[in-house]
């Protein structure tokens, strides 16, 4: 296992002996994260119908939707935010407290949860399935490194996708979150690859971005993804020094 050099405010406080023109390692293994980089939920106001035992016009939905904006303001809401990740319990508190900021989905609270951890509910982006199947099939590890309150892996069989993945690094189940260094670790030793060979993918800069504390590379998607878009995975498969499918 590889160590970061010891750094000041300007850089490491010692020279190491590698040369500087040196190469840096292949990339023998990936890890991505779920949520905004392999998958994306459905629409909220699908979601919302679903759960509703009444039709819920669109003027009421806008007013819903408008009601989970000023939620995320809540300072009930933003309290149960903090360490939402590190307990099955307390991912479950963030949510349903944010749902039922809104007086007219507090009775659907519960629903809108379970909806969140049922497979049939995400949807792959529409290059996920390519970029893993390019990755595994070129010999490379991939894991997935994921802040999150269940067990995904149902999530990926539902799509046929467990089958490209090695590890299954959940922060609920090490009672911590990313950018922890102890997630990204924990997930090369289960993959056996060493750090300085492993590249983080995510969509969350000081999350996914954190990797890069803990020795790994790190590509940071941009936000805001349609379900089912393009996600521009291609660029995973350069960086791990494959062409492009």
């Amino acid at each position: 296992m590889s160590f970061l050099p010891v750094c000041g405010p300007e850089g490491p406080l010692r020279v190491t002996a590698a040369s500087p023109a040196a190469a840096p390692a292949a990339v023998r293994a990936v890890l991505f994260d779920f949520s905004g980089t392999l998958f994306q939920i459905g629409a909220y106001e699908d979601r919302i119908r679903a759960a509703s035992d009444r039709p819920v016009d669109d003027a009421t939905m806008d007013r819903l939707l408008s009601g989970l904006e000023a939620g995320l303001s809540d300072p009930e809401v933003i309290q149960a935010q903090r360490a939402r990740d590190v307990s099955s319990k307390a991912h479950r508190h963030a949510f349903t407290t944010w749902y039922a900021s809104v007086p007219e989905l507090a009775p659907l609270a519960e629903a809108l949860y379970e909806q969140l951890q049922a497979p049939e509910q995400w949807l792959p982006y529409a290059d996920t399935a390519s970029t893993l199947a390019h990755l595994a099939q070129s010999g490379l590890a991939l894991g997935v490194v994921s802040d999150v309150g269940w067990d995904l892996r149902a999530t990926f069989a539902h799509h046929d996708l467990d089958r490209y993945f090695s590890a299954w690094v959940h922060s609920y189940e090490h009672h911590t979150e990313k950018p922890d260094p102890l997630l990204f670790r924990h997930a090369c030793r289960e993959l056996g690859a060493d750090p300085s060979e492993t590249l983080m993918v995510g969509d969350n800069p000081a999350k996914d971005g954190g990797a890069v504390g803990a020795g790994l590379r790190s590509y940071v998607l941009p936000a805001g993804s349609a379900p089912g878009s393009l996600r521009g995975l291609d660029a995973v498969l350069r960086l791990a020094g494959l062409a492009s499918a």
